[in-house]
């Protein structure tokens, strides 16, 4: 169900919001923890009292990051009393270093960052070496074992197109109402000692990522084959497949949204 139409008083903005999520127990607001939209929504209540509430594309678990999350807000037109490109500046002015605001545009007023939202990237990184990178200790996960990184591209075309990946996703405490999803992209790149394994898609179960990352990896050790990924999607059993890996290698890279005429970019 479509929600939030605008105020034909208020502004419609389209925020591009990177973060990192290490100190955060994710983006949604919630009792007793702090996440990301909490410190995003006080940022904006300091310079706009009116505004209590963004909408955002995704929710990104805790730990994980996002280059590329995407949000709008609805800001009054009484309020806004500076020009649109000092809009990030002042917000960023009063967010912890940890999180920004990339961009904001002017939007629709019938744009919705979660509704008209086509796709997403996300990427998972992997320091690939006995002696973890310090200056990626954030932002990747260390793997020492040497990886058959082959193997794991072989096995990543497995997980492309619609297919049921009930087996890769964890449990929620609610009974999804399809675990169908369309896969675009699944790659794993390597330069040097950092592999990236970047997944696409119309959108994404709970853990999923990092279940098919995990899955990756145990082709990479050699305990499963490639082909393998085919029997584990047939089995629609999370345990059938790798385990999650942990959450502070996982980047929310971009949303795609389609314009008239156009389909998303790649």
């Amino acid at each position: 169900m479509r929600a939030n139409k605008q105020n034909p008083d208020d502004r419609r903005f389209k925020l591009t919001i990177a973060y990192d999520g290490t100190d955060y127990a994710g983006w949604q607001v919630q009792k007793g923890e702090t996440g990301v939209q909490e410190k995003i929504e006080q940022a904006f209540g300091i310079i706009f009292p009116s505004v209590k509430r963004i909408h955002s594309s995704s929710r990104t678990d805790a730990g994980v990051h996002a280059m590329g999350m995407m949000a709008h807000v609805d800001i009054p037109r009484a309020e806004f009393k500076m020009s649109p490109d000092k809009l990030t500046l002042a917000i960023n002015a009063n967010l912890p270093p940890d999180i920004r605001i990339v961009r904001a545009v002017r939007c629709p007023g019938d744009f919705h960052a979660r509704f008209d939202a086509k796709g997403k990237q996300y990427r998972y990184f992997i320091w690939n070496d006995r002696a973890m990178n310090p200056l990626l200790n954030r932002t990747a996960w260390q793997v020492p074992r040497k990886l058959n990184v082959a193997a794991m591209r072989q096995a990543a075309g497995h997980f492309l197109g619609r297919k049921d990946f009930k087996s890769l996703a964890a449990n929620r405490a609610y009974e999804m109402e399809t675990t169908v999803r369309t896969l675009t992209r699944c790659d794993v790149r390597q330069s040097g000692r950092l592999l990236t394994v970047i997944i696409e898609g119309d959108g994404f179960l709970y853990k999923m990522c990092r279940g098919i990352v995990g899955t990756l990896l145990e082709v990479g050790y050699g305990k499963l084959l490639p082909v393998d990924v085919k029997g584990i999607l047939k089995k629609k059993c999370r345990t059938a497949a790798g385990v999650n890996v942990p959450a502070q290698g996982l980047v929310l890279w971009k949303v795609y949204y389609s314009k008239p005429g156009r389909r998303p970019s790649k």
